[in-house]
Formats: C-alpha cells, structure tokens, sequence
C-alpha cells in the first residue's frame, strides 16, 4: 500500500445518528450552517458528513482530534459554548439515537487521512457532489493485530484497487477510555476499518458490480478474513453532503 500523506488525526469519531422520519435534510443544513467551523474553532476537525445511502434517516459524520486529551477539552469548549447552546434543541429534535459512536485511530501514522484535505465549500453552498465514500467495517473477535493488517496490504488492498476503489484510510478501534462521558461512544467492540473513496455514484456501483464478481474477493479476501471476525463485513455506502471536506 503507497504511503498517504501526514494524517490529520490521531482519533476519529464515526458517528452514525438515527433520525426521526423525514429529519435528515432538517439536520443536514442546520449542521453545515453551524457546526463546522464552529467545532474546529475550539480545535477538532470536521472530516465528513454525509447522507447513509442505504438507510433514509441515518445521518453519518467523521470528527478527528489530535489525541485523546486534545478530544476532553475540545468537545467541553464547543458543548458548553454559544453556537451549540443556541442550536442544541433544533438539532436534538431531529434525532432519535445519537449513542452510534466508535473511536478510531489510524493503525499506523501513514494509514490516516490526508491533512490537509481539499477546500471545504463555502457556507450557504447547495449543489451535492456526486462522489461516494465507502466505509468498510469489520467488527473482530480480538484487537487487530499484525497479521491482519499485513493481510489487508497483501490481499484486499489490491482487489480493492483491482476492482476501482481508491483506498484513502484503514483505522482500528481506539482503546482508550472515553475523556468526555457526556457523549457515549460504544465499548468493548474491536474494529478494523477501510476508506475508499470513488468520483462518482456510477464508479461507486461499478465497483460493487466488479467487487461482487471477483474471484479473489469471494475465494480469498473473504474468507481469509473469517478468522478473525465475528460477524460479516458491514459496508457503508456515504453520499457527501454539500460541505462535506471528505469527497
């Protein structure tokens, strides 16, 4: 696997909010509007957001920090400042599950995502780009070892590029405890992630289409992986919103 450029987070949040029917393009505009720059004011990173293609009220957002102390402080002054405070109830409203939550870290320096990232568009922007972001979940019976990533870089990184995904990050879980208790994150789970990016919807559909019909996918890439999962590979399939920085 190439080397990426420097990450731009130590720990990631996933954030998977399960909103009330027909909500999400409520939340979507009040989040672009006025949560972005709001959150990276206080010192965390606005990563992506994005509509879950597969289910109609999932709304799905990426937040990186430096390192797990950086995370306590930063969501303290963004939760206990104006912009949240003025927002919360609109916001709140819309969801019926935000608990949804996994803690990620890059599982070497070079496997994060590019910082910095393209330029995010500018507040107020409308037009959806036609990108996709696939995030591939692969929830394991044991934390992720070596042997586990070298199979990624040795087996599924070049079926994946075979196949026309453009692989852009791999994470595993972050063990630490969570610094802000205020906001659950999920616990004693093992995941081991990958990010693949495609220019477009119909690339994103090839690349299913190809995927699905590869031999070394079906006979090699998974089941070598059974070995150390519990449960089968969960995909997302991540249409960018307007403001998205990660497209």
């Amino acid at each position: 696997m190439p080397p990426l450029a420097p990450a731009c987070c130590s720990v990631l949040e996933l954030r998977q909010y399960t909103l009330h029917p027909g909500q999400r393009d409520v939340l979507i505009p009040l989040f672009d509007t006025h949560f972005v720059e709001a959150q990276e004011a206080v010192g965390m990173h606005i990563v992506g957001q994005f509509r879950d293609e597969e289910r109609p009220d999932r709304f799905v957002w990426l937040r990186g920090f430096r390192d797990m102390g950086s995370r306590r402080e930063a969501l303290g002054a963004f939760y206990g400042g104006p912009v949240w405070k003025a927002h919360r109830e609109a916001a709140n409203v819309t969801m019926q599950d935000s608990d949804n939550v996994l803690l990620l870290r890059p599982v070497r320096p070079d496997t994060g995502l590019e910082h910095p990232g393209p330029p995010r568009p500018s507040p107020g922007t409308e037009a959806r780009p036609d990108s996709r972001v696939e995030l591939t979940l692969c929830f394991l019976k044991a934390p992720a070892d070596e042997g586990l990533t070298a199979f990624f870089e040795q087996r599924v990184h070049p079926v994946l590029a075979d196949t026309g995904a453009v692989h852009r990050g791999l994470f595993q879980t972050e063990p630490a405890p969570n610094t802000f208790p205020a906001l659950p994150v999920r616990t004693g789970e093992h995941v081991f992630a990958w990010l693949t990016v495609f220019l477009t919807a119909v690339q994103h559909r090839e690349h299913l289409r190809r995927r699905a019909g590869s031999k070394a996918w079906t006979e090699q890439v998974l089941p070598g992986l059974e070995a150390w999962l519990i449960r089968p590979l969960e995909h997302l399939t991540l249409a960018p919103t307007s403001r998205s920085q990660l497209r």
